[in-house]
């Protein structure tokens, strides 16, 4: 069994995640190594109901804590039933976002206190955490210029205020500034093949440290 990895994917909106997990993806898949692709909240039947609950009902307002509390719900859901599963037949798990996108949107975002939210994060979880964090950083005007003339949906987040947005790139930063050995921050501006090949040499370079660890493979 090859080791199994966790990478999740994080950034300010237009950073170009989906991009990157489908190129990661494909060449992870290219070389014969088993991959899948999860995006929050989704990637169950409960976790799609919650996106378009949270995301893509008009006119419906939440409190910051219900806010929360359901991307939780669906984020304790695909855990259970799809993230720890293939971690456990040593799949590669790609994420888009995950536990450190509620505290750079909820936390630095919409202020809430960041310890209670890693006490409620970790329930939802089970305590488990990315094994490496890609956070795909740019300017904020940036990145909801590049959101509002693509394809991808404008949705309830995105309707904030450029000082929502720009706490919420804020927020990203300062986390990975406190867990370098998990974070790599990468310019986002730059071509999308430069960044992919990165990518796919960190991962390769993660998998094979994984490898020559006794237990891991």
């Amino acid at each position: 069994m090859s080791p199994a990895l966790f990478v999740t994917f994080e950034g300010p909106e237009g950073a170009g995640k989906s991009t990157q997990i489908r190129l990661l993806l494909e060449r992870l898949q290219e070389r014969g190594l088993e991959a899948l692709a999860v995006r929050e909240p989704g990637g169950t039947p409960l976790g799609e109901r919650v996106r378009e609950l949270l995301l893509s009902t008009p006119g419906l307002a939440f409190d910051p804590r219900a806010e929360v509390l359901l991307f939780c719900a669906a984020r304790a859901q695909l855990v259970a039933t799809v993230i720890r599963p293939a971690l456990a037949a040593g799949r590669i798990v790609l994420a888009d976002r995950y536990v450190d996108s509620t505290q750079a949107y909820q936390g630095a975002g919409r202020g809430l206190d960041r310890q209670a939210l890693a006490n409620v994060l970790s329930f939802a979880t089970g305590g488990l955490m990315p094994d490496l964090t890609f956070l795909l950083d740019l300017p904020t005007e940036v990145g909801l210029a590049r959101k509002r003339s693509g394809s991808a949906e404008w949705n309830r987040l995105d309707q904030e205020s450029v000082a929502y947005h720009r706490a919420v790139r804020r927020g990203f930063l300062e986390l990975a500034a406190r867990e370098p050995g998990r974070w790599q921050v990468l310019d986002a501006q730059r071509p999308a093949d430069d960044l992919a090949r990165e990518i796919l040499d960190a991962v390769l370079q993660r998998l094979a440290a994984r490898s020559e660890r006794p237990g891991d493979a």
